[in-house]
C-alpha cells in the first residue's frame, strides 16, 4: 500500500518533494499528469503526480487535483499531501484555497494542515508569518513575481482570503516548549470547527514534531519540508540504496530557463559570464514566426562547448511589467511556455538529451515539450532540486524552482554529468 499520495502543483514542486522524500529514505515515484492506469507498487513508499495547475483557473485546477486524488484513491492510499510552493504562490482567487477545500471534501477530512516550511531552503514561519530566508514573503522579491506576486506574508490572512474556512495558528512555544499539549491543542481547534491550522516551524526538528501530531491526517498540505518529515518518522521504511544513477556523456546538454525570480536572475547572471547564452527576445516570440528555428540554430552552433548553452527568458521585474502592460500578462506567459516547450522538443530531436530548467512554468512546458510521463529520481544537487531520469529512456532533466539553488547552480549541476 502506498503510504503518502502526493498532488503537486507544478512539475519543479514535484521534483522537490519527491527528492527530499528520497533524501529521507522513501522509494519514490513521479508522475507527469494523472497516469492512465494502476502500476506495480512493489517497494514503493510514495507516488508524487505532477499537475500543472497552479496558475490556471481555480475551477479547472480543482477538477485536475480531485482526478489525482481519486486516481491515488483507486491504488488504496489512504493518506494525501497537496504540495504547493514553499513561497505559497496563489492570488486571492486561489488556487491553494479552492484546491484544499475540494481535496478535504473528497478525503472526508473536516481540518487541515497549512505547512510551506521548508528550513533548508530558508523558509519557515513564525507567529503564522511566511520567512524568505529571514525576510517577510512580501519583502523577499516575491511581491514582483509576474504571475502570482505575494503582497502578503500572514498566512492566515493568505489562506483565508481565498478559502471558505477559518484559519488558526499553533505558537512556536507550544511547538518547542508543549509537545504533549498539542493534540489536546488540534482536537479543540476541530471541534471549534477551525478548518485550518498553521504551525510556526523554525527548523527540521519543528517539521518532525509537527508530522507526528498531524499523523492522522488524512489530508495535509504544505511544501517539501512536511513531505521530508512524514517520510523521517516512518523508521519501518527499510532506508533508500543505490538511488543515484549515471548520466551518459553522449548526446548534449542546455540550459533553459524562463523564470523571473530574484535567485534565478543572480544564477542566469553567474552563467551568463562564464557559457555561451541568448536572451530571447519577448517581440519575436509573439511575432516572429521563424523565431524558433533561429533559436534552435543557435543552440546547435555551441553543441560541442565545454558548458551547456543557455537560452533564457529571465528578465528583471521592470522590464517583465513593461511586456506585460503592453501585451498583458496571461498572454506572454503562455507564449513564453509554448515556445520553451516547442524548443525542447526540436532540440530533443536534435540529440539533445540532458535539459537543465529553471522555473515552475517553464518546467512544466518543457516537460510537456518531452513528453514526459513519468521520471525516476535522483541524487539532489541542492536541496529539492534533483536530477531525474525520464522513465525507460536515456534522456536527464532537472526541473528547478526559480528561488532554489546557489549563483552556480547550473555550473553545480553539470559536475553531476562528469
Amino acid at each position: 500500500m502506498i503510504k503518502l499520495g502526493v498532488i503537486a502543483d507544478d512539475f519543479t514542486g514535484a521534483t522537490d518533494i519527491a527528492s527530499f522524500m528520497v533524501n529521507a529514505g522513501w522509494k519514490v515515484v513521479l508522475f507527469n499528469g494523472v497516469p492512465a492506469k494502476a502500476f506495480d507498487q512493489e517497494g514503493i513508499d510514495a507516488v508524487v503526480i505532477a499537475l500543472k495547475s497552479r496558475s490556471i483557473p481555480a475551477r479547472t485546477a480543482v477538477a485536475q487535483s480531485l482526478s489525482a486524488s481519486n486516481w491515488l484513491k483507486a491504488q488504496d492510499c489512504k493518506r494525501q499531501l497537496f504540495k504547493y510552493c514553499s513561497t505559497f504562490d496563489s492570488t486571492s482567487e486561489g488556487n491553494i484555497g479552492p484546491v484544499t477545500d475540494a481535496l478535504m471534501e473528497n478525503l472526508g477530512e473536516t481540518m487541515t494542515l497549512i505547512c510551506p516550511a521548508v528550513p533548508d531552503n530558508g523558509r519557515t514561519i513564525l507567529q503564522g508569518h511566511l520567512f524568505v530566508k529571514g525576510q517577510l514573503l512580501n519583502q523577499s522579491g516575491m511581491e514582483h513575481h509576474p504571475v502570482t506576486p505575494m503582497k502578503e506574508s500572514s498566512l492566515k490572512k493568505l489562506i483565508e482570503a481565498q478559502s471558505t474556512g477559518r484559519c488558526e495558528i499553533i505558537s512556536l512555544d507550544t511547538i518547542k516548549n508543549h509537545v504533549a499539549d498539542i493534540s489536546d491543542t488540534l482536537a479543540k481547534l476541530a471541534q471549534e470547527k477551525f478548518k485550518y491550522v498553521i504551525c510556526d516551524v523554525l527548523d527540521n526538528n519543528d517539521l518532525l514534531t509537527v508530522a507526528s501530531k498531524t499523523a492522522d491526517f488524512k489530508l495535509i498540505t504544505g511544501a517539501a519540508g512536511i513531505g521530508y518529515a512524514i517520510a523521517a518518522l516512518d523508521t519501518v521504511s527499510k532506508r533508500a540504496e543505490n538511488r543515484s544513477f549515471s548520466i551518459s556523456k553522449e548526446g548534449a546538454s542546455v540550459v533553459l530557463s524562463g523564470s523571473c525570480s530574484s535567485m534565478t536572475n543572480q544564477q542566469v547572471n553567474f552563467y551568463q559570464q562564464r557559457a555561451s547564452s541568448l536572451a530571447l527576445d519577448v517581440e519575436k516570440i509573439l511575432n516572429e514566426p521563424t523565431y524558433l528555428q533561429t533559436v534552435t540554430g543557435w543552440v546547435l552552433t555551441h553543441t560541442n562547448d565545454s558548458l551547456a548553452p543557455m537560452v533564457y527568458a529571465t528578465q528583471p521585474p521592470q522590464i517583465i511589467e513593461i511586456i506585460q502592460k503592453n501585451y498583458g500578462a496571461e498572454f506572454v506567459s503562455e507564449k513564453i511556455e509554448g515556445f520553451f516547450s516547442a524548443l525542447a522538443s526540436t532540440l530533443s530531436k536534435q540529440g539533445f538529451n540532458k535539459f537543465i530548467v529553471a522555473g515552475g512554468e517553464t518546467s512544466g512546458a518543457v516537460s510537456q515539450g518531452l513528453n514526459i510521463k513519468g521520471m525516476v529520481i535522483g541524487d539532489a544537487v541542492a536541496p529539492g532540486v534533483p536530477w531525474t531520469q525520464v522513465l525507460d529512456e536515456e534522456k536527464w532533466v532537472i526541473l528547478k524552482s526559480g528561488n532554489f539553488g546557489n549563483s552556480d547552480f547550473f555550473l553545480k549541476a553539470q559536475e553531476y554529468m562528469k
